[in-house]
């Protein structure tokens, strides 16, 4: 029998298709200190992000033949030892894209709006100063006419580009691999209506210094972070700034620096360098709109992710149970 540990989980439609084939999945979670003692059984071990598959955890682990990764990155994963031993590394990039990018466009409409301000404010102050408020929180900007900056044009940048050019927003996508892409935009339940753009990728340069949105959908594994105090200077003055890709894309020493000098209007954050314990200035900041690295966290996207898992790990195994 084919004995799975999914120790982050596995949304339960993936859940079913492997236990209808017969395959053992256990879903308790084990703590990252004690897995090294209990993976030894397993065929196959699915995270997502929580659960780091170390050098240590792969050598206790002498059936391994298959690590999954529910989401985008692998960063959590030691990818290069793993393929060493044999082992089959996969990841679920195109199920989650749709969920990432609706999160940053959350972040956006939030930041635009003061949506995170008047959320912390109505609360405290709402009863007795609701007309003050009011006028604090009347200056928001809309998103139509503004430019939208993408650094990596992957599937999930490609879904933020369909959603922007959607909203009327000029889209400059910076990728080191592709050049030009064709965005589809169907109207939803509508056989008859649909549109097709044509959009080209563009200079680091030029996207830094013509973007008010800016927005990160690039793997990052590590060393200099991707946008620093040299990337954020080159940005117009007020721009926002999105991170829904990794924590370290990002230098979070220059954001708050930036931040405070207004050369950065505000920042929306998903992934952050220290989880589970992010910086308590980024936590409390009043320019920065939070989430906590949910990006592919919808009832629809891990539906997916289970589904697109489970098709995988069959395939795989085939008829061996």
């Amino acid at each position: 029998m084919i004995k799975i540990l999914a120790n982050d989980g596995i949304h339960e439609d993936g859940l079913s298709l492997l236990e209808e084939a017969g395959y053992q999945v256990d879903t308790k979670k084990i703590p990252q200190e004690e897995l090294p003692r209990h993976v030894a059984p397993y065929d196959v071990i699915i995270v997502r992000s929580a659960t780091k598959v170390t050098k240590e955890i792969i050598d206790a682990c002498p059936n391994l033949k298959i690590i999954a990764r529910g989401g985008v990155g692998l960063d959590n994963i030691d990818v290069d030892y793993a393929r060493e031993k044999n082992i089959m590394v996969m990841n679920t990039p195109a199920s989650s894209s749709q969920a990432v990018a609706e999160l940053t466009f959350a972040h956006m409409f939030t930041l635009a709006r003061h949506l995170h301000h008047a959320n912390r404010a109505l609360p405290v102050r709402g009863t007795t100063d609701f007309k003050n408020l009011k006028n604090t929180y009347s200056d928001g900007v809309q998103l139509r006419g503004k430019t939208l900056g993408i650094l990596g044009f992957g599937r999930i940048g490609r879904e933020v580009a369909r959603i922007g050019v959607a909203l009327g927003m000029h889209v400059m996508p910076v990728d080191l691999v592709v050049d030009e892409v064709e965005i589809d935009i169907n109207v939803y339940n509508s056989s008859d209506v649909s549109l097709s753009v044509r959009v080209r990728t563009c200079e680091m340069e030029d996207m830094l210094a013509k973007s008010d949105f800016i927005t990160l959908h690039v793997p990052f594994s590590g060393g200099r972070a991707l946008i620093s105090y040299d990337e954020i200077a080159k940005m117009k003055d007020g721009v926002f700034l999105i991170n829904a890709a990794r924590g370290g894309a990002v230098d979070e020493q220059a954001l708050l620096d930036s931040l405070k000098s207004g050369k950065v209007a505000g920042a929306g954050l998903d992934v952050f360098d220290d989880e589970p314990k992010p910086k308590k200035e980024l936590m409390e900041h009043p320019k920065i709109s939070l989430t906590p690295h949910i990006g592919a966290s919808t009832q629809e996207a891990q539906g997916l992710i289970g589904l697109e898992l489970a098709d995988r790990i069959l395939a795989f195994f085939g008829d061996d149970k």
